[in-house]
């Protein structure tokens, strides 16, 4: 039997009133009926991410990186993945300064691992923060899963907890399919040989 992949699913909004529980809630189900993941909620509106930062960067300074003790936890979460699902909005064409704290706190945790998203916003779906995420993540050396979820106007599109368009769920298969694929293989990776030219 294979086995199961961590998988953190990552609540990128802090924002009051917002609809990102709802969604990832809804992926996490959909990642724990899969049966490929051991699967762990991140809610960045629990975790202490101060927007200033050490002057060493994190590459240099390594295991020594002087983080807040209020995010050890959470970056012990974050060590601990095999696998990311990032669920974002869309504010301003981009994603939210909670999910790029969550980064630059952070740059060893994403190396040589599979990063998919799901996003929502307007008529675009939040898919203007996923290509900037993309960006930034591919920096950092994480794989970045070609096929996500999207869903535009999403205050009009959900009800109880539920996407009303029923293709969601299989779009999440697919997602779910590929990380799953990439999880294990870089899992294994890793475990064979330190990834080159990263952290």
């Amino acid at each position: 039997m294979t086995e199961q992949s961590k998988l953190v699913v990552i609540v990128g909004s802090v924002r009051e009133g917002r609809f990102g529980p709802v969604i990832a809630d809804w992926v996490a189900d959909h990642a724990r009926a899969h049966g490929a993941f051991d699967v762990d909620v991140v809610d960045l509106a629990d975790a202490d991410l101060p927007l200033t930062l050490p002057a060493m960067p994190p590459k240099l300074a390594g295991d020594d990186y002087p983080r807040p003790d209020g995010m050890r936890d959470l970056t012990r979460r974050l060590d601990e993945a095999d696998a990311f699902i990032i669920v974002t909005p869309e504010y301003n064409h981009s994603y939210p300064a909670s999910l790029k704290a969550l980064i630059d706190w952070h740059f060893t945790q994403w190396t040589a691992k599979p990063v998919a998203f799901v996003s929502y916003g307007g008529a675009a779906g939040g898919r203007h923060a996923v290509l900037h995420l993309e960006n930034v993540l591919t920096e950092l050396h994480a794989v970045t899963i070609r096929d996500g979820l999207a869903f535009p106007s999403y205050f009009t599109t959900w009800q109880n907890g539920e996407p009303l368009d029923d293709a969601s769920a299989g779009y999440a298969k697919t997602l779910l399919e590929q990380l799953a694929w990439w999880s294990e293989a870089l899992r294994k990776a890793r475990a064979a040989t330190p990834y080159p030219g990263g952290a």
